[in-house]
């Protein structure tokens, strides 16, 4: 894994935002010369800083055609994580979802292609299965998408298929299934739901359950994500042209994961039910076997330690009162 990326120049789109700054971690660590693009609409310089002496920062927007072939010009390896998230924010604003997730996508796609970059590993979405109520989830087993966030997604996997066929640039996708972990803020109208009941829980506030708690889904530590990236990087040539799920492999109800998280606080766990979410899903699991037969992925972090390791940063962002 290391070897794939010593001393080689790589970019991080989105590394200031939440996966992607763990990911620039990550890559220094192991010896990359590392810039990022991020425009920091969601992102956030603080996730960087103690990294900042060490990479190249490009301030710029993925919309921008121009800014993506200066991010990629000179870079081996993309790590495509930038995207605006959330299901809410899409159907609140479908269009800018779509400009910069699949327009800024294509340009990232174009911007490798004219820089002569060996491989761009992406961030797909499980929202990419939408109304299917098949578990597990198994790729090549995908229903209707149910949200534009979801839209997106599955049209950036088509993106890549298209220059994947057209070019031959070596693309490799990887369906997240719900990331957690420090540096996912808890702040704004589309936060993610484990930031949003620890935050609650710390402030000793009933936590917001939208429906009847009873959907499950399945999360992911984010250093297991990271991983994922770094072997994406260096799979073998079965791999490319394809997406795969990134997940810990286990499911969880909403109700469960509001006691767990109130059990690692050691705090009552009170809930205030309101109206189901339109565009959500009802359950979620992920199939790995694709991902450990031709990335070598493996979940590492369960659902316990990736709470008890990410309890730090929110009793930060309390003490902020953000």
């Amino acid at each position: 894994m290391a070897d794939a990326i010593l001393g080689k120049s790589v970019l991080v789109t989105g590394g200031a935002g939440f996966i992607g700054s763990h990911l620039v971690d990550a890559l220094v660590g192991r010896g990359a010369r590392v810039r990022v693009l991020d425009n920091f609409a969601t992102g956030a310089r603080a996730n960087l800083e103690t990294v900042r002496d060490q990479i190249e920062i490009l301030e710029g927007d993925l919309r921008d055609a121009e800014t993506c072939d200066r991010a990629c010009r000179g870079c081996e390896v993309v790590f495509h994580q930038a995207a605006l998230g959330s299901v809410p924010r899409s159907l609140a604003d479908p269009a800018t979802t779509f400009a910069v997730n699949v327009g800024g996508t294509a340009n990232i796609f174009a911007a490798a292609r004219n820089a002569g970059t060996r491989r761009v590993v992406y961030a797909s979405s499980s929202s990419v299965y939408g109304d299917s109520e098949e578990l597990p989830k198994v790729e090549g087993c995908e229903g209707r998408p149910l949200s534009p966030y979801a839209w997106s997604k599955w049209m950036n996997e088509e993106l890549a298929a298209a220059f994947g066929a057209a070019y031959g640039l070596e693309l490799v996708g990887l369906r997240y299934f719900n990331v957690y972990g420090p540096r996912q803020s808890p702040e704004g109208p589309y936060a993610a739901v484990i930031p949003l009941f620890f935050l609650a829980l710390l402030r000793n506030e009933p936590a917001v359950i939208h429906g009847d708690g009873g959907q499950s889904r399945d999360f992911t530590a984010v250093t297991d994500a990271v991983a994922a990236n770094l072997l994406a990087a260096d799979a073998p040539p079965d791999a490319l042209g394809r997406a795969f799920n990134v997940a810990g492999g286990e499911r969880i109800t909403i109700n469960r994961l509001l006691e767990c998280i109130g059990a690692t606080l050691g705090r009552p766990a009170e809930a205030r039910f309101v109206e189901p979410r339109p565009g959500d899903v009802r359950h979620s699991l992920a199939d790995l076997s694709a991902a450990r037969e031709l990335l070598s992925y493996q979940p590492n972090t369960g659902l316990e330690a990736g709470l008890a390791a990410s309890i730090d940063y929110y009793r930060e962002c309390d003490q902020k009162r953000i």
